[in-house]
């Protein structure tokens, strides 16, 4: 990671300086003094507290300066009109430096787990950085940014957004070579009308792009598909379904834990393994590939970093514990990605019990796909234990669907973790999933406790 002076960043920024400072150096920063690493620059917020209260422990903490709206002059400082504007400023003048490559990747459901199989399969043909767990947002990328080193190569960078404009800000930052859209779902959907809007919200990766860029879109979703025949950019199509696509995955086979198929493009045809359950990781791993093949990475490697891939934790993660397996699908849920758990879950062998949260911010759509959801566990799950405000609704999808007597709702944590410790035994297949604000992961530590 480069080496920042303050003038050279207050110039990046506007933002002003006592000339004394002006030749202090940080590396990287954060708006958290928990995670704060001396040399830092300590970035305060105003959120739901006010950053400036913790600038104090931040220096005693080896913070080098502080991006703050005020400032008392007894710490070196770049006092601005908005630290979030002004950090974003300087992110993205630090981008243009290093000269990087840059792949960004967005969509509904995946991009975590594309932009970790993307950074899999370029790092060791190039030096590669990418961001880190939740730095998809206008505070998370910018200092994923400023936290690559300065030898880095390539950056893959995760672009998220739940708001018209989000995107548009982040590429301003990114500058992307290459954008990658994995899917159109409805996550957000409350917050941008529909689905359309939600296409044309991820379309703004464009508009950071240069005009020898090269888009990369999922050719079984018909809203990108749709997006052919717009002249603005070179356009690589991978999929599944459609045979038309440039990179296309088929032969699909999935057991023991693992998912193989074929990949098709051009003239070259070569086989993958990925060592995750669930035909919905095959997209994502095309995407990966496409974006591979395009930065001329060998088939051998492709195949060889695939096929040793670890995800996240809290990104589908199955694991053995206390006599259970677990699918910690934890981190997010929205329609779509709790359609392709559940299909994890039913493959399993074993007593299927399925744990699931709601999922926010789909507005008018909530009663009707949590219903929906509820009816798909029906049919992939012994139990289910629906928590939220709307699991009730999940609860009649889920007893429409055959569930009787199987089926319960909670709005309290504590009861749902008693009742599914007197419910579950042994050999039994857990699955875990819910919308960040659900905080899953919580019932499952408070589950696996003695």
């Amino acid at each position: 990671m480069g080496r920042i002076t303050l003038q050279q960043a207050a110039e990046w920024c506007g933002g002003k300086i006592d000339p004394k400072y002006k030749d202090i150096t940080f590396v990287g920063a954060s708006n958290d003094t928990r995670k704060l690493q001396a040399g830092q620059l300590f970035v305060a917020l105003k959120d739901v507290r006010d950053g400036h209260d913790f600038i104090p422990a931040a220096l005693e903490k080896g913070a080098a300066a502080v991006l703050c709206t005020r400032a008392d002059g007894n710490y070196p400082a770049i006092v601005v009109e908005d630290t979030r504007i002004a950090l974003g400023d300087i992110a993205r003048h630090e981008r243009q430096r290093l000269n990087v490559k840059v792949v960004a990747v967005t969509g509904s459901v995946g991009k975590s787990t594309t932009k970790e199989m993307i950074a899999r399969v370029l790092d060791g043909t190039y030096k590669v950085a990418k961001t880190p767990v939740n730095h998809n947002n206008d505070i998370g990328m910018p200092m994923a940014v400023l936290a690559m080193p300065e030898d880095t190569e390539v950056a893959v960078l995760e672009m998220g957004m739940n708001h018209f404009r989000e995107i548009a800000y982040l590429t301003q930052i990114g500058k992307p070579d290459i954008g990658v859209i994995i899917n159109i779902g409805t996550m957000h959907i409350e917050h941008l009308g529909s689905k359309e809007g939600i296409l044309q919200a991820k379309l703004e990766i464009r508009e950071g792009m240069p005009e020898n860029g090269t888009l990369i879109l999922n050719g079984d979703d018909n809203l990108l598909w749709g997006q052919r025949r717009n002249q603005d950019f070179r356009k690589v199509y991978f999929g599944l379904r459609n045979p038309d696509v440039t990179v296309q995955g088929d032969q699909v086979s999935e057991g023991d834990g693992s998912t193989s198929f074929t990949v098709r493009t051009g003239n070259e045809i070569f086989q993958v393994t990925l060592p995750l359950d669930g035909i919905h990781n095959v997209s994502d791993a095309l995407a990966a590939i496409s974006v591979a093949l395009e930065m001329g990475v060998p088939t051998a490697d492709i195949q060889r970093r695939l096929a040793a891939f670890s995800n996240m934790e809290g990104r589908q993660s199955v694991y053995k514990a206390k006599g259970f397996t677990i699918i910690n699908d934890s981190y997010n849920a929205g329609p779509e990605s709790m359609v392709a758990a559940l299909n994890v879950l039913g493959s399993k062998e074993g007593r299927k019990i399925a744990v699931l949260g709601d999922m926010l911010e789909l507005g008018i759509n909530a009663q009707a796909e949590h219903y929906r959801i509820g009816r798909i566990a029906a049919e992939k799950a012994d139990l289910l234990f629906a928590y939220g405000p709307t699991g009730e609704r999940m609860l009649s999808g889920a007893v429409t669907g055959g569930m009787i007597g199987r089926a319960r709702a909670f709005t309290d944590r504590a009861r749902l973790v008693q009742a599914l410790k007197i419910a579950a035994r042994p050999g039994d297949v857990l699955l875990f999933k819910g919308s960040r604000g659900m905080r899953m992961e919580l019932i499952l530590e408070a589950f696996l406790q003695d």
